[in-house]
């Protein structure tokens, strides 16, 4: 067996779709994007398999994943990490319909039966979050996440962190102590200030503070630590098994978030986590991308113990009525119930891919870029 042909999909909201198709016929997803970045994305994934990986095996994924990263001088980055991910998750999907095996069987079989998964809740003021919370919770969340601000300041007011605090405190309120709630800093956030906030967010008993600072200040990590009683979490921006080694290492954060559609894929991302498990420290995989990437996570999250809740941006408690859901012939497939999801038991990811939708949407004309924020006097805040 052997890879014959590609295609590239760019579809909206913000995704890229790549199909991979072999001499036998069997076809592979997978999901290469960094959001913002996918004209960029799209180039360096022809690259690869133009210049590599046609003609080739697909069955032989440790040897094609070395290739694809030793092989050429310059190596690692969101890009490059994020074009390998793709691949990787395709060449997992043939390799499971070529065996008639779910991914997760390929990777040692299940740890666990399901996975948790949470909503993410958005709004601008602390009465629209409390209304989203509200939402999350009747559509059978038991696990939520939050931004904790917008717009901050290198280093800001009382005021500020006030309103802060009031985000919080207000879906606290709604939702009662039996739920989960997670706090994304974005690393938005200084080191300047997130000490001072991580401390007035602790009264309202966060799950975890993700990306508390960004991955270039990990160093203060141990000085926010000290501030706070709340686990801490970062790990998106975060490529491959090396830039996650000095944080398991020395146990800068309590879980690590690496993405599968960014760090290299169902292959390194399993070995990150493996490796987080020897530490003691827990896996949040992340996921803000479309159902190929969300059904590679899931795969993962199922083969790994130290899992212990998945991220998801489709809003999957309502399938049938969810556009997100349409690239998918059965949109409910992933099985949500009570705040956890299935991995799809089918060979493979075990999703399958609407080509008619998938041909159909990536003819509309859309390309996807995130604001730019600017503070009062100009400057550029974090977005």
């Amino acid at each position: 067996m052997e890879i014959i042909d590609y295609e590239l999909f760019e579809v909206p909201p913000r995704w890229v779709f790549l199909k991979l198709e072999t001499d036998t016929g069997l076809v592979g997803w997978g999901e290469p994007i960094v959001e913002g970045h996918a004209r960029t994305t799209i180039t360096a994934v022809e690259e690869i398999i133009d210049n590599y990986l046609l003609g080739k095996d697909p069955l032989e994924i440790e040897r094609h994943w070395q290739a694809m990263y030793r092989g050429r001088h310059f190596r690692g980055g969101p890009i490059l990490m994020s074009s390998m991910a793709g691949v990787d998750q395709a060449l997992w999907d043939i390799k499971g319909k070529h065996y008639g095996a779910p991914v997760y069987d390929l990777l040692g079989g299940r740890a666990r039966d399901r996975i948790l998964t949470y909503q993410w809740i958005g709004g601008d003021t602390p009465e629209e979050m409390r209304e989203a919370a509200e939402t999350a919770v009747n559509n059978g969340y038991t696990t939520l996440k939050m931004a904790a601000n917008s717009q901050i300041r290198r280093i800001d007011s009382p005021e500020v962190v006030e309103e802060i605090t009031n985000r919080l405190a207000g879906v606290r309120d709604e939702v009662g102590n039996n739920i989960n709630i997670a706090v994304d800093f974005r690393g938005r956030v200084t080191k300047g200030m997130a000490k001072w906030v991580a401390s007035k967010l602790d009264p309202y008993d966060p799950m975890f503070y993700e990306e508390p600072v960004l991955p270039e200040h990990f160093d203060v990590l141990p000085r926010i630590e000290s501030h706070t009683k709340t686990p801490l979490a970062s790990g998106e921006r975060l490529y491959s098994r090396w830039e996650f080694q000095q944080t398991l290492a020395n146990s800068q954060v309590d879980i690590i978030q690496p993405d599968p559609s960014h760090a290299g894929g169902i292959t390194e991302v399993k070995k990150i986590a493996d490796a987080a498990e020897a530490a003691d420290i827990a896996v949040a995989l992340h996921c803000a991308l479309g159902p190929i990437a969300f059904a590679s996570c899931l795969h993962i999250a199922v083969a790994t113990p130290n899992a212990f809740v998945q991220s998801q941006n489709l809003d999957i408690h309502d399938h049938n009525q969810n556009d997100l859901l349409a690239y998918l012939l059965d949109p409910g497939v992933f099985g949500f119930e009570n705040g956890y999801v299935d991995a799809p038991d089918a060979p493979g990811l075990g999703i399958d891919i609407d080509e008619s939708f998938v041909r159909e949407q990536a003819d509309t004309q859309f390309d996807w870029q995130n604001p730019i924020w600017y503070h009062d006097d100009g400057s550029i805040a974090e977005w």
